[in-house]
């Protein structure tokens, strides 16, 4: 075993080593290392803890949606009611939920301009509003999804063909066409006399439609990324079929990236189904959403604000609830922004 000491260094002194130890030390070569790796460490596990700990805004918004759909759900089945929706009290009409013959009389919420209870409406409205809603973007999602991955993975022909394909749909505005989808829809239901057509089916397929290219490009773009990593070549030089790459290595990593979206994309149906009862052609009255309850008293804007109020703050609430959770999950799952 050779002897380190200073001393027994050839043509070295111990005090020179001494000097030469002294100086590495004072210039951080020797012991600032540990230091900052220790730091380092330390600063990381806390950067990690802090990144996946909810802000008091994504705490909010998950409390809101719990409420809405659980006030949605409630009301829809019955558990807790606030009496008929479409039962109209004279004495209750344009009053707000302060007055004496609203909250007196149980009518939390005030009425509307026909005396219907408000809290009734709001609640039954969430499940109609909801409910069109996610079914659009199931539909978006399930269709957009499996095209664009498609696109994304096997690239050449296919890929351009369908990106075409979706720079064609987004080319027009989403409004414009969700109009047409509808006003085809009702019109071939009525000469068919179709009653599995529903209005809110109809809504479904038509804003669904709308959400597909949406859907599909955050898809094809998320496909095309893994695609080229390690472990998806590994298994495509081993000769595994297309379709167990897809589902076992390619999906599982692009379902973040599509259903962050996605939240973001029940929000614009939101708003895209109010849009659609303003215009006259969403969900028809009696049938109550938050749409139709602000398309039928924006009259009263002035003399009853509470109405449209009331229904446009649950949209609101709904809306930046939604968006602040597609934010959580793509800062959980590491979403590049540039996917999205």
């Amino acid at each position: 075993m050779k002897d380190l000491r200073p001393d027994a260094v050839p043509g070295g002194s111990g005090s020179a080593m001494e000097e030469i130890v002294g100086e590495s030390i004072n210039r951080g070569l020797l012991g600032a290392p540990a230091e900052i790796s220790i730091a380092a460490i330390e600063t990381g596990g806390e950067g990690e803890s802090s990144r996946h700990k909810l802000s008091l805004g994504a705490k909010f918004a998950i409390g809101w949606m719990v409420f809405v759909i659980l006030f949605a759900i409630f009301a829809k089945l019955g558990i807790i009611t606030w009496g008929d929706p479409n039962e109209s009290f004279t004495r209750c009409a344009r009053r707000g939920p302060f007055s004496k013959e609203g909250s007196v009389s149980g009518f939390l919420a005030g009425c509307d301009s026909n005396g219907r209870n408000m809290m009734a409406r709001l609640a039954l409205g969430a499940w109609t509003s909801l409910y069109v809603a996610i079914g659009a973007i199931i539909l978006g999602f399930t269709i957009g999804g499996t095209l664009g991955v498609i696109a994304g993975y096997f690239g050449g022909k296919v890929d351009t063909f369908l990106t075409g394909l979706f720079n064609i749909f987004l080319s027009i505005p989403g409004v414009v066409l969700a109009l047409a989808l509808v006003a085809f829809l009702q019109g071939s239901a009525e000469q068919a006399q179709d009653a599995i057509l529903s209005p809110e089916l109809i809504l479904i397929i038509a804003i669904g439609v709308v959400s597909i290219p949406l859907v599909g490009r955050i898809a094809r773009a998320s496909a095309l990324s893994w695609t080229q990593r390690e472990f998806v070549l590994a298994a495509r030089s081993q000769g595994a079929k297309h379709r167990r790459v897809i589902i076992k290595e390619v999906l599982p990593n692009v379902l973040p990236a599509i259903f962050s979206i996605s939240l973001l994309g029940v929000a614009i149906a939101i708003v895209v189904e109010g849009t659609l009862a303003i215009l006259g052609v969403g969900i028809k009255p009696p049938t109550p959403s938050w749409g139709n309850i602000i398309a039928t008293d924006r009259g009263n804007l002035f003399t009853s604000p509470h109405i449209v109020f009331e229904a446009s703050m649950m949209i609101f609430f709904t809306v930046l609830s939604l968006n602040m959770l597609g934010d959580v999950i793509r800062s959980r799952f590491d979403v590049r922004e540039g996917v999205l």
